[in-house]
C-alpha cells in the first residue's frame, strides 16, 4: 500500500474504524427528506462525528464547504427506484472524475448473486485498478442479492455475505461494506471471510436502540465500522444519532450508554 493510499484511508476513518454516512440516495430516490438541504445535513452529521460523507460526484460542491474536515467518498455507480431494475447499477463516473471532485476515496456497488454480477465484477475490477494507479482507496459495497441468495436463514445468509466480502478482496478493494446478518454470532462468519475492514450497511430504519444495538453487535463480531444512510440523514436529529453511533464505534459504548451520551430520547 502506498503512502498516499494510507493517508487517504486515514481521512475516511479514525483509528482504523470508519463511520461513513452515504447520501447518494438522491440519484436512487430523488430529493428525499434529509437531502433537499444536503448542506445542513452534511454539517450536522460531520459535527456529530462522521468520519466521511459519500455522495455522487455531482453534488461534491455542496458537500465540501460543510464537511467540517471530514473525508469525502465519491460513489461511481447507481440506479433509480423508478427504473426497470434497481439492482442494475450503472457507471456514473470514473476515478479521475472523483479526483476532480476532491474525493479521498471511491466506492462501487456490486450485487453478488444477481444477474448483473458479471458486468459489475468487471466494472469493480476496472475501478480498483484505476484507483490503485492514483493511490486512491476503493470501498466496495458488496451485497449478496439474487435468486439463490439464502437470506431466509441467518447462518446460510452469513455464508453468502462472506462470499460477497471475499469477492471484494479478491478484486483488490480496500474496505468492504455489506449487510448485517442479524447477530454478532452469524456476522463473525462474514468478518472472518476477508482480511479487509468490514463495515455494515444501515439496514431498515428502526428505533435508535435497534440501530445502535445492530452497530454494537457488528463491532462485537469484529466489524470495523458502519456505512449508514437513511437511519442517520433522515433522523429527527442527525447530529445526535451520528454522535451515538460514534460512541459505540469509537468509544466502545453500549447502545444505552450511547443514547445517554448523545442526549437522545429514551424510547419506551
Amino acid at each position: 500500500m502506498t503512502a498516499g493510499k494510507d493517508a487517504r484511508l486515514a481521512r475516511i476513518g479514525t483509528g482504523g474504524r470508519h463511520l461513513i454516512v452515504p447520501m447518494d440516495h438522491g440519484l436512487t430516490l430523488g430529493a428525499v427528506k434529509g437531502l433537499v438541504d444536503i448542506e445542513s445535513t452534511v454539517d450536522a452529521v460531520t459535527r456529530g462525528g462522521a468520519d466521511a460523507v459519500l455522495t455522487q460526484r455531482g453534488v461534491a460542491d455542496r458537500v465540501h464547504p460543510n464537511a467540517n474536515g471530514a473525508g469525502y467518498i465519491a460513489h461511481l455507480n447507481g440506479s433509480t427506484s423508478i427504473g426497470p431494475d434497481e439492482s442494475d447499477k450503472r457507471l456514473t463516473g470514473t476515478v479521475e472524475d472523483a479526483i476532480r471532485a476532491g474525493a479521498d476515496a471511491v466506492s462501487f456497488h456490486i450485487n453478488v448473486g444477481s444477474e448483473h454480477e458479471p458486468d459489475q465484477i468487471t466494472q469493480l475490477a476496472e475501478v480498483t485498478s484505476e484507483a490503485e494507479r492514483y493511490g486512491l482507496p476503493t470501498l466496495a459495497m458488496a451485497y449478496a442479492r439474487g435468486h439463490d441468495v439464502r437470506d431466509d436463514d441467518p447462518e446460510l445468509f452469513a455464508e453468502d455475505l462472506g462470499h460477497a466480502v471475499r469477492l471484494a478482496e479478491e478484486l483488490d478493494a480496500d474496505v468492504v461494506k455489506t449487510a448485517y446478518s442479524g447477530s454478532a454470532e452469524t456476522f463473525g462468519r462474514v468478518v472472518e471471510s476477508t482480511s479487509l475492514p468490514v463495515v455494515i450497511a444501515g439496514g431498515s430504519k428502526g428505533t435508535d436502540r435497534e440501530t445502535l444495538s445492530m452497530v454494537r453487535g457488528a463491532v462485537d463480531a469484529g466489524a470495523d465500522g458502519v456505512s449508514m444512510g437513511r437511519s442517520i440523514f433522515q433522523h429527527d436529529d442527525p447530529e445526535a444519532i451520528t454522535e451515538a453511533v460514534a460512541a459505540v464505534l469509537h468509544d466502545d459504548a453500549s447502545a444505552d450508554e450511547a443514547i445517554e451520551a448523545a442526549g437522545l430520547p429514551v424510547e419506551a
